[in-house]
């Protein structure tokens, strides 16, 4: 098994920035990319971002792109979102989710509890 653990969300005024981690431990070999998914009050849970392990084939949605980045530290076994220029339409909950097949066939396996992020007007 996998646990994932998330931190660093908040409220923060629109403009501002956030950082999101979130720590894996247990069988983290059975993983192979780890991402960011989202869901705000009455809508789906939507994709965010994803990387692989190494490093390699970042991906992001269009709604967040040029504005997030993700990245992760091995030695760490984490996984980070650089929340810039953030809108009130960002809020939402934010889970961490790890995959056991790579970002172009990016399958969730394992969620972390989620952190709320909010945005102010």
């Amino acid at each position: 098994q996998v646990q994932l653990v998330e931190s660093g969300g908040g409220l923060v005024q629109a403009g501002g920035s956030l950082r999101l981690a979130c720590t894996a431990s247990g069988r983290t070999v059975n993983m192979y990319a780890m991402g960011w998914f989202r869901q705000a009050p009455g809508k789906e849970r939507e994709f965010v971002a994803a990387i692989n392990w190494s490093g390699g084939s970042p991906a992001n949605a269009d709604s967040v792109k040029d504005r997030f980045i993700i990245s992760r530290d091995n030695a760490k076994n984490a996984v980070y979102l650089q929340m810039n220029s953030l809108k009130p339409e960002d809020t939402a909950v934010y889970y961490c989710a790890g995959s056991s097949r790579p970002v172009a066939h990016f399958r969730t396996d394992y969620w972390g509890q989620g952190t709320q992020v909010t945005v102010s007007s």
